[in-house]
């Protein structure tokens, strides 16, 4: 974790009805300093839309080697690996390298937009990769030093609650 990070413990119950997956997961996160709130929530999110007993956190925004959220499998190969916002070809090439399956979170309309509209072609010979448009209001307002959330997933909607807040994430495949 880096210096001047915020720490950030999140009880999370995700009840997933599109993978039948229904766990409790106890995380302890850090929000690099440049990061704010909506983009640290966005990330929590990529983890609960994949949630598996090996997926983690890595380093970051601190490593440019290594994704937002890994899951490897028992022999240290990388079986999925996750990045958000508008990730540069070079990058995405190497991911598709390195992993079986890479998954790319956009969570801008209009840059989000523009960046597609630039990549898309290009991404498209990627058999192994998959981009999702994110949208969400309100949703930096459940960020919180401790948080206990609950999460529902049903035909791919994501509810995600703090027993006071709400907020619906969309997703959208390009």
């Amino acid at each position: 974790m880096a210096i001047n990070s915020t720490i950030h413990k999140v009880s999370l119950d995700i009840a997933d009805m599109d993978r039948h997956y229904y766990h409790q997961h106890e995380l302890t996160l850090a929000q690099h300093p440049s990061e704010n709130n909506y983009r640290f929530m966005i990330r929590l999110v990529a983890f609960i839309l994949n949630a598996h007993e090996r997926l983690s956190f890595t380093k970051g925004l601190c490593a440019d080697t290594e994704p937002e959220l890994w899951q490897k499998a028992l022999t240290d190969e990388i079986d999925l690996w996750v990045e958000l916002g508008q990730v540069d070809e070079k990058r995405i090439r190497r991911a598709c390298g390195r992993s079986k399956q890479v998954i790319i979170y956009t969570y801008h309309d209009g840059k989000a937009s523009v960046w597609w509209g630039q990549q898309g072609k290009k991404l498209a010979r990627f058999k192994n990769l998959k981009v999702i448009q994110l949208k969400a209001e309100k949703l930096e307002e459940l960020a919180g030093r401790t948080m206990n959330l609950q999460c529902s997933i049903q035909d791919g909607e994501v509810y995600l609650s703090d027993g006071e807040l709400a907020c619906t994430i969309y997703q959208k495949p390009h």
